[in-house]
């Protein structure tokens, strides 16, 4: 992986935010290489984040993502989650993310979710300049959400979306306000008598990049 040229730190950020499987493990080295390589600020953001993979054993590494992302809902990776919950906008909506990463050329696994945090990530790398910033500032809540449970955690994976709102514009009144409701109520739920989830070609079984 050395050698590697990111256009943007969301394909390098992309990757950190994933499941830490095999692959991942003999990688460390050459991606803990491409995080300090990055401008300084850049480089700053993620040291936390650097010192930690160093210094834990990957075993831990693994059971605290688990323990982490697959465990709490409130750290989930899917962020229209939090904006949606189980409801049919939902399902809209993450049939309308497929139809735009189609477009521009990214092909989604059977397994994936368009609204997974990595794969908008990796959107947002080749996406043209601008394109993946603003679909990250559409779902700024859900983003800022799952910031704030991390940081209640004291997990080392809040330094990385940290940076990934860093990249983003102020957080308006208007976005401020839905993060302060949301925090309070949770999700919205599917109203009565009405199935969730209308688009079942978007619907596959969920789970993270393993």
């Amino acid at each position: 992986m050395r050698g590697w040229r990111f256009d943007a730190p969301y394909k390098l950020l992309s990757i950190l935010l994933q499941y830490p499987g095999d692959d991942m493990e003999r990688a460390r080295a050459d991606l803990l290489w491409e995080a300090r390589q990055g401008p300084s600020r850049e480089s700053h953001q993620l040291a936390p984040f650097v010192a930690y993979w160093e210094g834990t054993p990957w075993t831990r590494v693994r059971q605290e993502y688990v323990e982490t992302f697959d465990l709490q809902r409130r750290c989930s990776l899917y962020l229209t989650y939090f904006t949606h919950g189980d409801t049919r906008r939902r399902g809209q909506e993450l049939l309308r993310l497929k139809w735009l990463y189609r477009a521009a050329g990214l092909e989604l696994e059977d397994s994936e979710l368009p609204d997974y945090l990595p794969v908008m990530l990796e959107f947002a790398a080749l996406a043209p300049s601008g394109v993946g910033r603003q679909l990250l500032s559409e779902h700024r809540a859900g983003l800022e959400l799952l910031w704030l449970r991390l940081q209640e955690l004291q997990s080392p994976y809040a330094h990385l979306v940290q940076a990934v709102r860093r990249a983003l514009p102020p957080l308006a009144a208007r976005q401020l306000e839905v993060v302060r409701r949301l925090a309070l109520e949770g999700p919205p739920v599917e109203e009565v008598g009405l199935q969730p989830f209308a688009p079942p070609e978007v619907m596959p079984t969920m789970g993270a990049r393993r």
